[in-house]
C-alpha cells in the first residue's frame, strides 16, 4: 500500500506572504515613478517580494531550466510531426546547445537541467546526471492502456519532489519548468479535458512542430478516446496521472507542488506545464499562487488550463517552440520587474507633524 498522501500538500503550502506584498505596495506608493506606470511590472515585484519575504525584493540572481523529458505511447498513433520515441534527439540538442532554449540560457547565463523520466532509448546513451531518476524506457498508449503503473506514478512524482528538494537545496531561487517530449501535448490536452470537462476538439492543438489537419483528427480521436478512460479515476490525482499521464508528467506535478511547498516561484512554459500545473492544483488549492503563466504558446489546452487557474501569461508572441524557451524569454521580464522595483529612488516619507502636549497641571497641595 502506497505511503505517499497527496492530501499532505494542502497543509504544507502556504500562499505568498500578504503582509510582505502590503509592505511592497506601499514601497511602491512612495517611488519617483507614479504608480500603475509600468503596467505589470508593478505587479511582479510585488508578486515576487511577498514569494521571497522581502521588502525590498531581491534580485533573481540563481534561476534554473528545468525540462522533464519522456517519450508518449500515445505518439504511435502518428499524432505528431515527430517520429514516435524520438524525444532523446531533442534531448540531446539541448545539451549540445542546439535548441532555442539552449541558445537564450547560454546568452541569459541561466544552467539548463534535463530530468529523463522516460525517454525510449538506452539510458548510457545520455549522462548520468540526466538518466538518475529515470522510472520506464516510454510510456503506455493511453487511448487503450495505462500509461504508467500506479507503482511507477509514485516512482515518478516523488522524483519530481526530489528534483525541487535538490534545487532549492542548492540555492535555485527561481525555476522556468518545461518538457522535452513528443506526445506530450496529446497528453496534456487529454489532462485538461477530463479536468476542465470539456470536449477533445476544444483542447487538440498543433504542437510545437506544426501539424496537418490529417494528424489533427488523429490526435483529437486520440484524446476523445483517452478521455473515456480518464474521466472514472478523476477523484485520484495520483491514479488519473498513471491512467492517462507520464512519468514526465507523473514528476512535474510533484515538481510543482514541492516547489510550492518550498517556497521557490515557478514560470511555466507550455501546455504541458500548464496541464501538470492544474492536476497540481486539484491537489492544493494554494499551489498557483507560487506560479507565474510565461507565455501563450497558442495551444487551446494551454490556454483553458491557464483560465481555470486564474494565471494571465506575460507574453503573447506565439513561441511554439517548448522545451522552456517561452518561459525563459518571460524570466527577463520577471528580473526587469524584480530591480525597478528595488532600485527606483524612493521619496523621502513626509515627516509627521508632532503634536505639542501641554503638561498637566499639577495638583495642589493639601
Amino acid at each position: 500500500m502506497s505511503s505517499l498522501n497527496l492530501d499532505d500538500f494542502t497543509d504544507l503550502i502556504e500562499r505568498p506572504d500578504g503582509g510582505v506584498r502590503r509592505d511592497a505596495e506601499a514601497r511602491r506608493e512612495r517611488q519617483i515613478v507614479p504608480p500603475g506606470s509600468l503596467g505589470r511590472l508593478d505587479d511582479l515585484g510585488e508578486w515576487l517580494a511577498a514569494a521571497q519575504g522581502a521588502v525590498p525584493v531581491r534580485p533573481v540572481e540563481r534561476p534554473r531550466v528545468v525540462l522533464f523529458a519522456g517519450d508518449h505511447g500515445v505518439a504511435e498513433l502518428g499524432v505528431s510531426a515527430r517520429p514516435a520515441g524520438s524525444a532523446v534527439e531533442l534531448v540531446r540538442d539541448v545539451l549540445e546547445g542546439g535548441r532555442p532554449v539552449s541558445v537564450l540560457a547560454r546568452r541569459l547565463g541561466v544552467p539548463v537541467r534535463v530530468v529523463d523520466m522516460a525517454l525510449d532509448c538506452d539510458p548510457q546513451a545520455l549522462p548520468e546526471d540526466v538518466v538518475r531518476h529515470r522510472v520506464r524506457r516510454g510510456s503506455g498508449r493511453i487511448d487503450i492502456e495505462d500509461a504508467l503503473t500506479a507503482e511507477e506514478a509514485e516512482a515518478a512524482f516523488r522524483a519530481g519532489v526530489a528534483v525541487a528538494d535538490e534545487e532549492a537545496d542548492s540555492g535555485t531561487d527561481l525555476v522556468v519548468l518545461g518538457d522535452v517530449s513528443v506526445g506530450g501535448t496529446t497528453v496534456a490536452g487529454v489532462l485538461v479535458a477530463a479536468l476542465c470537462g470539456t470536449d477533445a476538439s476544444v483542447v487538440t492543438g498543433r504542437g510545437g512542430l506544426a501539424i496537418d489537419d490529417l494528424v489533427w483528427m488523429r490526435k483529437c480521436a486520440a484524446i476523445r478516446d483517452a478521455l473515456r478512460r480518464a474521466r472514472p479515476v478523476l477523484g485520484d490525482q495520483l491514479q488519473l496521472l498513471a491512467t492517462v499521464g507520464g512519468a514526465d508528467v507523473a514528476a512535474m506535478t510533484g515538481f510543482l507542488l514541492q516547489c510550492a511547498v518550498r517556497k521557490m516561484p515557478v514560470i511555466l512554459d507550455g501546455v504541458v506545464a500548464a496541464a501538470c500545473a492544474l492536476v497540481a492544483q486539484r491537489v492544493a488549492f494554494r499551489a498557483p499562487d507560487w506560479w507565474l503563466a510565461g507565455h501563450n504558446s497558442g495551444e487551446p489546452g494551454q490556454a483553458k488550463a491557464l483560465d481555470r487557474m486564474a494565471l494571465e501569461p506575460l507574453l503573447d508572441h506565439a513561441v511554439r517552440a517548448g522545451e522552456g524557451t517561452g518561459g525563459l524569454l518571460a524570466l527577463s521580464l520577471v528580473q526587469a520587474a524584480a530591480a525597478l522595483a528595488a532600485e527606483l529612488p524612493v521619496k523621502p516619507e513626509e515627516p509627521e507633524e508632532l503634536e505639542e502636549k501641554q503638561p498637566a497641571d499639577e495638583p495642589e497641595a493639601v
